[in-house]
């Protein structure tokens, strides 16, 4: 059993997001898209991959490939709570996934374009690693913090995420942008390496939760019940509860919508801004620095208004930013363009996640044992509506050549999910109900 509103556990928990931001950071988001960019964009074909025998968009092939991590993750996640709610065993499942999503980083060590079809299958399972081990480390939420803190525990979590992955990014920054200080000369040497260290980084940090968290209370009377049907009865069964809790069941369907856009925009914006601004690796990194240190403020920013105002007020008025953010980002064609555009997602960002995921953990049912199920299905859904944004993104690419028509699609996600919201928002004030 764990003592709620503990800030040794609180800060331990926090810390779980200190270690796999590190991914988050310079493999979705910075040194591995523009190196990726550069190395698989050749005179000779232009920026098509081959894969496998079969040509592709290099960014489209990207984000197909996360796209498919998510799917299977997706697929998966109710088989893996229904196994850890029954053996209470979630630590173990956070272990598994740390281990695997830090090992395929380190795999990343040997990515070069003559091992492009190994580097984007190792790209997978580190994005699956990173889905696993997010899933059972939100499934701690509330058995952390009582309902009246947990928007401020989801916001410290993100706060050290920012800055761990900051601080690991910062090292990374010196190898690539000064390598003769290290006598480096191979140009491809620095982002391997960084690769290397955000496996070790990843792995090394994550034992600062291992050492403190229970594993759970095995279900004795479940353990030998079909795992995979169990695993998919559990979320008919949250979806049974969801349907009689008509303000969660609203925030979910807003939350699979415009999760569509933010999550997409996350993974695929560093691809975007290198293929049509020729920013480079320096100027890249740079610019997602600036988001993260934007994003910490960001994040406590939305945590402090949503006390005054409400959650969902809040995320009303962070998604019609958000779908400025897309209208903008179609018309930009300078680097100090992009630059203010980086900023604005920046405040935005932590802010989003921040409160989605402390907004679900409120409405969720007072003292229900199975925290991970419940977990599951939120999981379950921001990782669909992933594989819809990403497929989208990348097919939109392909089928039309031009990665800007990519970018304006993804705003209907958010008008989707802010319709949505106001209809939740609506529904609310009649029950006269505040999350």
């Amino acid at each position: 059993m764990i003592e709620k509103n503990n800030k040794k556990t609180i800060r331990s928990w926090a810390f779980f997001d200190w270690a796999n931001s590190a991914y988050n950071l310079v493999i979705t988001s910075t040194i591995f898209p523009a190196y990726y960019t550069i190395i698989t964009t050749t005179k000779e074909h232009g920026d098509q991959v081959t894969f496998f025998g079969r040509t592709f968009v290099n960014t489209s092939l990207s984000n197909y490939a996360l796209s498919f991590a998510y799917l299977i993750m997706a697929l998966a996640l109710p088989i893996l709570s229904s196994i850890a709610d029954r053996r209470g065993n979630k630590k173990s499942f956070m272990k598994f996934f740390t281990y695997m999503g830090g090992l395929a980083c380190m795999a990343l060590y040997f990515f070069k374009l003559d091992t492009l079809e190994m580097s984007i299958i190792f790209f997978a399972l580190a994005a699956m690693g990173y889905i696993g081990g997010v899933l059972f480390s939100n499934s701690y939420l509330p058995e952390i913090a009582t309902e009246e803190h947990q928007d401020r525990v989801s916001a410290q979590g993100f706060s050290y995420g920012y800055i761990g992955s900051v601080l690991l990014q910062l090292i990374c920054f010196l190898f690539v942008l000064k390598p003769e200080w290290f006598g480096i000369t191979d140009a491809s040497f620095p982002p391997r390496l960084s690769f290397l260290l955000v496996g070790v980084w990843w792995i090394a940090f994550s034992q600062i939760p291992f050492n403190v968290f229970p594993n759970g209370t095995p279900q004795v009377l479940k353990i030998k019940t079909n795992i995979i049907k169990d695993g998919f009865s559990e979320l008919t069964k949250v979806w049974m509860q969801l349907k009689k809790i008509k303000r969660l069941k609203g925030f979910l369907f807003s939350f699979f919508f415009y999760s569509m856009g933010v999550q997409t925009i996350m993974l695929a914006a560093a691809g975007f801004a290198e293929k049509t601004l020729k920013l480079g690796t320096a100027k890249l990194i740079a610019v997602i620095l600036i988001i993260q240190l934007v994003a910490i403020p960001g994040a406590l920013l939305m945590s402090y208004l949503a006390k005054k105002i409400g959650n969902i007020n809040i995320l009303i008025m962070v998604v019609l930013v958000w779908i400025g953010c897309c209208v903008y980002g179609y018309y930009i064609i300078n680097e100090y363009q992009f630059y203010s555009l980086a900023a604005i997602v920046g405040l935005i960002m932590g802010g989003i996640q921040s409160l989605s995921r402390s907004t679900y953990s409120k409405y969720l049912p007072l003292n229900t044992p199975d925290t991970t199920s419940f977990f599951s299905f939120y999981d379950v859904t921001e990782k669909l509506a992933i594989v819809i944004g990403l497929f989208s993104f990348a097919y939109i690419e392909d089928l039309t050549g031009n990665i800007r028509y990519s970018i304006i699609a993804l705003a209907s996600f958010f008008i989707i999910g802010l319709i949505f919201l106001l209809i939740l928002r609506k529904n609310e004030s009649k029950e006269i109900v505040k999350p």
